[in-house]
């Protein structure tokens, strides 16, 4: 099947509405992705024109995007354009909605900290320690330079 996959890079630009419906979890937002670009007379970036898209989410994503996004969050979303076009009260209207695949907080803005969900009645995952990513202190890393390595077996 032929789709129009896309990915835009935006903000969050309204409250994301989470629903319980009979086939599963929904979740819709409107996304602004603005056009910038280098203005050479003023020597600056410049915003240049905003399109709104509506964001839709369904099952596992639809409750993610509820618990982790908000408004001004800056988001990258993938996913399948669709482009509508209808007529109300004499005037045509139209929209572009992306249901989404994949929606992910945009890290060259801002930092973000993922959480897997817990799942109903799961009681096998326990927490592990946060590894230690420091480095070590100089005398440690001196001994350990010292330390001759192991030759490797050859076969």
């Amino acid at each position: 099947m032929n789709e129009t996959m896309v990915c835009a890079v935006g903000n969050v630009a309204t409250q994301p509405v989470y629903r319980e419906l009979a086939n599963g979890a929904s979740a819709r937002f409107r996304l602004a992705v603005t056009a910038r670009y280098w203005d050479r007379e003023k020597s600056a970036w410049t915003d240049g024109h905003t399109n709104f898209f509506t964001v839709w989410a369904n099952r596992a994503l639809a409750t993610n995007v509820g618990a982790s996004l908000s408004v001004g969050d800056p988001v990258i979303v993938q996913g399948r354009l669709k482009v509508r076009t209808e007529v109300r009260e004499g005037q045509s209207w139209t929209s572009a909605d992306i249901d989404a695949v994949a929606i992910g907080h945009d890290l060259s803005r801002g930092t973000s900290a993922f959480r897997r969900p817990n799942k109903e009645g799961d009681t096998t995952a326990s927490p592990r320690p946060e590894p230690s990513w420091e480095t070590e202190p100089e005398s440690r890393s001196l001994e350990a330079s010292q330390q001759q390595p192991e030759p490797a077996g050859v076969t």
